[in-house]
């Protein structure tokens, strides 16, 4: 009937994430352990043999059985950890995270995928309480209060900076409705993720920002900070779930041919919900259902979709972390912070706002983790420091042939406070401390780029349209 397949599959397939950011493909996150805290889990084969623990902060369930998380709400943790850390085992490791050897712990925080923040601070304290035992470096946060207000009033986010001063590195989704984020996406120390629209690489020239939320908050701390892809994003479809079963048969009747081809004409699956009389269609009309079939379904293969939000932008930026961890395991969460700005593409066209440092550089981010650091120089990694009288910045620029310190303590003139290069990409500056007081800066790199200091949260726009960092001296 058909000497050929009735749809070319290969216009739905989308690049991994190794391909769209052009990683490394050497450290997978060996030896690091990466916690989620979401609304449900599903033990998928692409995580298999590297889930370290599973809790329900709920206390409803004791143990991660695949025969009780087929429910709704399980999918969405199942695909933020599968796309940080799966080994793309349905996909013939096609769509492989970029921490595909790291462990897993998977949290769940909702009470029949109701999502509470009594919930959500109690993951955060039992991540917490079992970091030492689990090895825990990492928490990816893909969901969030649904409560407006600041950080200061949030258990939510006064709990994630406390995991940050834990030494855990605390990853947050944006959120995706354009407004202010909110806990623990707003707390000062989580480095914040929003996202980026890109059907293929992530060049700055070419992709375009997601319509996250984003926005400075209170005490001026600016978020996002990092920006990744949002849209596009390959994720498991919840195994034995009719979703799952519908599109294995849509995927099979578009790729076969001769006899496996009649068979499945004549025998459709009940849940693809196409006509019983496939038979006797045109395959004009054939063509056409199917295709609208695997367009609704999101399909990019068998066993996997394209998604989209900043829910899946921040297990991306969490997985190039535990690449980071693998080459250099002693980085800090405030080391990794600043790598990870430092090292970010800012999109050209793109509001500076919304973006924050830009979309995340993973082969450079890697690349800078991998330098010759000393324990002193990873303390260096932090902000701005008055000590002994003295004024220090340290700031990250691989590549930089020059960096100067400009803002109000020299007049905003140029030429007055050089950088010096302590290691391969490790700038740093001292001066006299000034009196106490607010003092806006910036960091001019190569007398071209007009840069903040991605070590320091707090920032303010400026009348050229983008941002000075805020110091307050006490």
């Amino acid at each position: 009937m058909l000497g050929r397949p009735l749809v070319d599959l290969a216009r739905y397939a989308v690049p991994s994430t190794s391909r769209r950011l052009d990683a490394d493909p050497g450290p997978v996150g060996r030896g690091i352990t990466v916690a989620f805290l979401d609304s449900g889990f599903f033990p998928h084969a692409d995580l298999e043999g590297r889930v370290a623990a599973f809790h329900d902060a709920s206390g409803q369930s004791g143990a991660l059985d695949p025969a009780q998380c087929r429910n709704s709400w399980n999918w969405h943790g199942m695909q933020t950890s599968v796309v940080a850390a799966g080994d793309g085992t349905l996909s013939q490791g096609r769509y492989r995270g970029l921490a595909s050897g790291a462990r897993v712990v998977l949290v769940q925080v909702s009470r029949q995928g109701r999502i509470c923040d009594d919930l959500i601070v109690r993951g955060l304290e039992w991540v917490r309480a079992h970091r030492q035992r689990l090895g825990i470096r990492i928490l990816n946060i893909s969901v969030g209060s649904n409560r407006d207000g600041s950080f200061l009033d949030s258990e939510i986010a006064q709990a994630a900076e406390a995991a940050v001063g834990d030494g855990i590195l605390v990853v947050a989704a944006a959120g995706n409705d354009g407004g202010l984020p909110r806990a623990p996406a707003n707390a000062p120390s989580v480095l914040t993720v929003g996202g980026c629209v890109s059907r293929e690489a992530c060049s700055p020239e070419e992709v375009e920002l997601y319509r996250n939320s984003f926005g400075v908050l209170l005490d001026l701390v600016v978020k996002p900070e990092v920006i990744a892809p949002a849209a596009w994003v390959a994720a498991p479809l919840l195994p034995g779930s009719v979703q799952e079963r519908r599109v294995e048969y849509l995927y099979r009747l578009a790729s076969a041919e001769g006899e496996e081809f009649r068979d499945l004409l004549a025998h459709p699956a009940p849940e693809a919900n196409l006509p019983a009389n496939l038979a006797d269609l045109p395959i004009e009309t054939l063509r056409s259902l199917l295709e609208a079939g695997l367009q609704r379904d999101k399909v990019v293969s068998p066993h996997y979709q394209h998604v989209d939000g900043t829910s899946f932008a921040a297990p991306i930026v969490a997985s190039v972390a535990a690449q980071m961890l693998e080459v250099e395991p002693s980085l800090s969460p405030a080391a990794l912070r600043q790598i990870l700005m430092s090292t970010a593409d800012r999109v050209r066209k793109g509001d500076l706002l919304s973006q924050g440092c830009g979309v995340v550089n993973a082969r450079r981010a890697v690349e800078e983790a991998g330098q010759a650091w000393t324990p002193t120089q990873i303390c260096e990694l932090r902000p701005p420091l008055v000590e002994d009288g003295r004024l220090s910045f340290v700031f990250v620029h691989p590549g930089a042939r020059r960096v100067e310190l400009v803002g109000d303590f020299n007049g905003w003139q140029p030429g007055r406070h050089f950088f010096e290069e302590v290691l391969d990409g490790l700038w740093r500056v001292e001066l006299e401390a000034p009196a106490p007081g607010r003092y806006h800066y910036k960091f001019l790199v190569d007398g071209t780029h007009w840069l903040e200091d991605p070590s320091n949260l707090f920032r303010k726009p400026n009348a050229f349209g983008g941002f000075d960092s805020v110091l307050n001296l006490t």
